[in-house]
């Protein structure tokens, strides 16, 4: 056999190497000190530091009025054009008015019939008045039949009421010829408040119906000052409270905060209109949503209607405050009133690190940043994880790569 594996040295050495390569193999899998990933660390620094809440909103005029037409009839004329500014009472448009001026006429016309019926009906009291004095006076002297002096009475009787129907009827009359009246002003829009004209629903010549719908004939808004309708999510109403400060950025301008406060939040639910209050309603598993409005200035115009904004309603912040990782805190404290959490502190040459178990104290935490309000200073070195594949809490062995 001696001979044999001289006369093959190649067989020799692949012996030995299989040897070594089995060796290594069981010294790396179950004598090897497993290798110590290198820590990844933070510095504790200063900054500013909010907690907030993040909702969608749209953004809409503080004030939009529909300006409509009270009456029917032709849009003659538009005085205004979208964009234009208009003041209370300037003239928006004109309806054609012949309808309405002729029943003005025509109400004018039966007051006049109204009043000289009157006349006519005084003349007749009077004279009712004249035969029942004259009646009168004979009878008290035995000189007139009872009969006579009876239907003297009735006669008077019948010509004040007659009187008393004229001047009722005069004042009837007098209420259709305000109404009349009413109707004519009608004819000539006016805006009922300042602002821009934002949309023109009615053009020239066309014929607007106010018996059946209320017709609209331009939209004014007030722009100066803007309304964000932010979408507050169930979770995060008992959160906010009105008079908290926020912003919010808009699509073509993300870097650029806008300043707001928080005016309120609707009681009702977003799609309130298509809440019954059945039971079936309580059963629906979608979030819900509360509208929380928000005023925002607007002096350089450049908020527009139907805007979208990413809106952050401030809970609560704190400036120029020591920060670390909100994943560098360990386990808090149980017991403790205030928020104390372990953290592990690293000093000493990178690699080579000493790890210290400390206690701080938190503030303000937003998941993402931490307040310390004691047990770390600024500058030094907080552990947030390690390198590994399993993070901070996970086993530090090595595979040993085979190539």
């Amino acid at each position: 056999m001696w001979k044999t594996l001289k006369s093959h040295p190649w067989w020799i050495a692949f012996s030995v190497a299989v040897l070594v390569l089995a060796g290594w193999l069981i010294y790396s899998t179950f004598l090897a000190k497993p290798e110590t990933p290198p820590l990844i660390t933070a510095a504790v620094q200063r900054g500013d530091l909010e907690d907030s809440v993040l909702a969608a909103g749209t953004i809409q005029a503080s004030n939009l009025v529909n300006v409509g037409a009270q009456v029917s009839g032709q849009v003659q004329k538009l005085y205004v054009k979208v964009g234009d500014q208009v003041q209370v009472g300037q003239r928006i448009a004109d309806i054609d008015a012949v309808t309405q001026r002729n029943n003005l006429r025509d109400a004018e016309a039966a007051v006049a019939s109204a009043r000289a019926q009157k006349v006519a009906k005084q003349a007749v009291l009077d004279k009712a008045q004249t035969e029942y004095n004259r009646q009168k006076y004979m009878y008290d002297r035995d000189a007139a039949s009872k009969a006579d002096y009876d239907a003297a009475r009735q006669a008077l009787t019948t010509a004040r009421a007659d009187l008393n129907s004229a001047d009722a009827t005069i004042a009837q009359y007098n209420v259709r010829v305000q109404t009349a009246q009413a109707n004519v002003g009608y004819t000539r829009i006016t805006s009922p408040s300042a602002g821009t004209v934002v949309a023109i629903v009615t053009d020239e010549g066309q014929t607007v119906n106010a018996n059946q719908t209320a017709p609209t004939i331009v939209k004014v808004a007030q722009l100066d000052t803007m309304t964000i309708q932010a979408q507050i999510s169930e979770a995060d109403v008992p959160r906010v409270q009105p008079g908290m400060p926020a912003y919010f950025t808009i699509l073509g301008e993300p870097d650029k905060r806008y300043s707001a406060s928080l005016r309120s939040i609707e009681p009702g639910p977003i799609d309130m209109e298509t809440y019954g209050g059945s039971a079936t309603s309580s059963s629906n598993t979608s979030a819900v949503y509360y509208n929380g409005l928000l005023d925002a200035p607007n002096p350089d115009g450049k908020l527009r209607i139907q805007m979208t904004a990413q809106v952050s309603i401030v809970l609560a912040e704190a400036k120029n405050a020591l920060l670390v990782p909100a994943g560098a805190l360990g386990k808090r404290e149980p017991g403790s009133k205030e928020p104390v959490y372990t953290v592990r502190v690293a000093s000493g040459e990178k690699g080579k690190e000493t790890i210290e178990q400390r206690k701080v104290r938190v503030g303000l935490n937003n998941r993402v940043q931490a307040e310390v309000l004691d047990g770390l200073k600024e500058g030094e070195l907080v552990v947030v994880g390690d390198s590994s594949a399993g993070g901070a809490n996970s086993p530090a062995r090595r595979t040993p790569r085979m190539f």
